[in-house]
């Protein structure tokens, strides 16, 4: 099994004027720090007008900045908002391809829809249409990156006439493709699709391992049609994330910030009302997390192991990684046993500081980590032999790259 960290650019209110600059330059430093301690991925999400939760509207510039102070992590878009209001295809498949070839071949794509209204209304972006979106732009990004030249698109939303998209990634066909997932129903359409599955919700070992059964065994299944040119069969979680020798400790750095994540995660997609640049959703989570299921007396009790704390509360949402390295080698080994390909740590949330989190990844890199390193080489050499057929059998699935139009030439002057 593998492992990440994820960044929301989260800054709680009240903000001074250095605090974005701040931010952005201690999350650089962070990823800095993962990539040399062999963590394997580094991941930025996409949204807009999310004020405290996030303020990662340009994850393409993050990501290129960070790109060129590592060298082996690998750099993951988690999520491009496709809806064409958000991003265009062109201008999409443009980006990623840059970025692909900046850091030597290390993005990671994943896509997604967005479902916050603060987004889809801001952007004019029509809630019952943007799955359709979505896949059309999707078909369009992938066919940019392999059609020399891209031979037009004539969708319900996207319509573009044949170009040549340059500059083409630096991994063939192109980098490796996920798709954010929230639902059991969107880890299905991920393996139909053989898109790796991105989940942001914070789940359970339990819970886990039932997804990643159907995942796996959708991708096998004849109903697996990619919707790129390659296949990327993964499944990854996310998580709290603190790690500390002292329990108490880890509690104290790191819980908070977790349940900050989730508290505003609801405040913009189920319970918040929102008045831009006006209200404080640090003060109203201090005022309310408790009634909402926030309380930090739930995973905090003592004299019991941690992972038999979270089944008998059936909170790990709630806690998650946050603990000692033991605590956490044990919660992790619970994933590896259910099938998960890579945990995504989050440890960027609330008022977690830049030098706890340093601190927390050290530990975990140095007394955790190598434990599932050794394993991961031989399971991912025995998930390969064991997909090729059925990862052969999708691909030959997929209508293949088109080829370019018959004497199709663009005046200069437009005309015809």
């Amino acid at each position: 099994m593998r492992f990440g960290i994820f960044y929301e650019h989260q800054l709680p209110r009240p903000w001074g004027p250095e605090s974005e600059h701040r931010l952005m330059k201690d999350a650089l430093e962070q990823i800095e720090l993962a990539d040399r301690l062999g963590i394997g991925y580094a991941w930025e999400v996409e949204h807009h007008f999310l004020e405290e939760y996030s303020h990662s509207s340009a994850p393409e510039v993050f990501l290129a900045a960070a790109s060129q102070r590592t060298k082996r992590i690998r750099l993951g878009h988690g999520i491009v908002l496709l809806p064409v209001n958000y991003n265009h295809p062109a201008r999409v498949a443009e980006r990623v391809a840059t970025l692909d070839l900046v850091s030597d071949g290390r993005v990671e794509l994943g896509t997604g829809e967005s479902s916050s209204e603060m987004e889809l209304g801001g952007f004019n972006v029509e809630r019952a249409s943007k799955r359709e979106q979505w896949q059309e732009a999707l078909d369009a990004i992938t066919r940019m990156f392999v059609e020399t030249p891209f031979a037009g698109f004539d969708g319900r939303y996207l319509k573009m006439p044949p170009r040549n998209v340059v500059p083409k990634p630096y991994q063939k066909p192109h980098p490796p493709l996920w798709v954010a997932c929230s639902r059991r129903e969107t880890i299905h359409l991920a393996a139909s699709k053989g898109l790796g599955a991105l989940s942001f919700s914070f789940i359970e070992p339990q819970a886990a391992k039932e997804w990643v059964a159907d995942y796996y065994a959708t991708i096998a299944s004849e109903t697996c049609v990619p919707a790129g040119f390659s296949v990327n069969p993964q499944v990854a979680v996310t998580t709290p994330f603190m790690c500390h020798r002292d329990e108490a400790t880890a509690i104290e750095r790191g819980l908070d910030g977790g349940h900050f994540f989730g508290y505003s995660l609801g405040h913009y997609y189920v319970y918040g009302r929102h008045s831009p640049a006006r209200t404080s959703v640090w003060d109203e989570f201090q005022e309310r997390r408790a009634a909402l299921g926030f309380d930090r007396r739930v995973a905090a009790r003592e004299g019991e192991p941690l992972a038999a704390r979270l089944m008998e509360e059936q909170l790990g949402s709630l806690r998650g990684a946050i603990g000692t390295p033991g605590q956490l080698r044990e919660f992790l080994r619970a994933y590896e046993e259910a099938g998960v390909d890579q945990v995504i740590f989050v440890s960027q949330a609330g008022r977690n500081r830049h030098e706890h989190i340093c601190e927390s990844l050290e530990l975990f890199a140095q007394e955790v980590v190598p434990e599932f390193a050794e394993r991961d080489e031989v399971r991912q050499k025995d998930k390969q032999e064991r997909l090729q057929g059925a990862i052969e059998a999708a691909l030959a699935r997929r209508e293949p790259p088109r080829p370019p139009p018959d004497d199709y030439v663009v005046s200069a002057t437009g005309q015809t």
